[in-house]
């Protein structure tokens, strides 16, 4: 689920990425933000990843397969997985500075923070990240982020995530909100989603857990409240979506998500987007910025367009829930 910032003082990036590691002095970075191939044409990727679950791992293989393809044997990835620790994505981002990469790629929000305070001047492609602007609390964010940073949006359209539970479950009055409270971008989601549901007559109802320790409680608290759960782009929760689902099914109570690999694991439908197809869009743009075809700190973040509407079959079917026109049946392969 790679480069970002406004050519930002120190002190509004410390601002920004309160409760980071320090960053390191600038001649810890070797590299600059529109650094070119070594001297010997190769170039060096490191991709610090969150945490292992479907969407990440996706994005994180189409931007790998996309490097390969463009750049062969010139380009060397090694991917890191923090094991959803944000320390841990700090000390994955400080290890690739020490060594000097050509670029980072950070697959979620905690890993771009953690990238984001460690260099100023190596390359940071984010992919996965929802709102750039929340995620590196940037006031006056318009879309490029500039500096050494950009990358793409996961973000779905969220007014229309919160309208198919008039189109799938009109009966439903109570929603409950199921988040971590730790993720910046699962907050920001949350909060419109809600916005949009109270627009339409919905009681919400939110539950937050802090980490996967307390996941079940929580949703065995959100299931005997509400009538149907939203649970937003949230790495934690997909990495627990089967210890949910197993709250969840056996209370009858249906689940809409804000991507596809959460849904697999515990929700009846989503308007998701292709996270290898993210991946590539990501691996593309690194390309670019490798080869000093483009210059990150001009890059805009990229956004994945025409979102789809996907259901679970089975839990429908087992819910009785009459799905419209308009949306697809999830299979593995979708």
């Amino acid at each position: 689920m790679k480069n970002i910032c406004k050519m930002m003082t120190a002190g509004v990036l410390a601002a920004a990425l309160a409760g980071c590691a320090s960053s390191p002095t600038a001649s810890a970075s070797v590299s600059s933000a529109d650094a070119k191939a070594s001297d010997d044409g190769t170039y060096t990727v490191g991709i610090i990843q969150l945490v292992q679950h479907p969407a990440l791992d996706a994005a994180s293989q189409g931007f790998e397969d996309e490097l390969k393809a463009e750049l062969g044997d010139k380009v060397t990835v090694t991917l890191k997985n923090a094991s959803n620790d944000s320390a841990q994505c700090t000390t994955i981002a400080n290890q690739f500075v020490t060594q000097g990469v050509d670029l980072i790629l950070a697959n979620a929000t905690p890993s771009l923070q953690a990238a984001a305070s460690a260099t100023s001047t190596i390359p940071i492609l984010g992919t996965a990240i929802t709102e750039y602007g929340v995620a590196l609390s940037l006031d006056d964010f318009n879309g490029t982020v500039g500096g050494n940073i950009s990358g793409t949006s996961d973000l779905a359209p969220l007014d229309q995530q919160a309208a198919m539970f008039d189109e799938l479950l009109p009966d439903a009055k109570t929603i409950g909100i199921l988040y971590c409270s730790a993720e910046a971008n699962s907050v920001y989601q949350a909060q419109q989603v809600q916005k949009y549901l109270e627009d339409e007559g919905k009681t919400v109802k939110v539950y937050t857990f802090s980490d996967s320790n307390d996941v079940a409680s929580v949703t065995q608290s959100a299931c005997n409240d509400c009538d149907a759960l939203y649970i937003p782009t949230d790495n934690t929760a997909a990495s627990c979506a089967e210890a949910i689902n197993n709250v969840a099914e056996p209370a009858g109570v249906p689940i809409i998500t804000g991507e596809e690999g959460i849904m697999s694991g515990c929700g009846i439908a989503t308007m998701s987007i292709d996270y290898y197809k993210l991946g590539q869009t990501t691996g593309k743009m690194a390309v670019k910025i490798l080869t000093g075809e483009e210059k990150i700190s001009d890059m805009p973040v990229e956004y994945y367009e025409n979102p789809v509407k996907e259901y679970d079959a089975d839990r429908c079917a087992k819910l009785g829930i009459t799905v419209p026109d308009g949306y697809q049946a999830y299979t593995a392969e979708n």
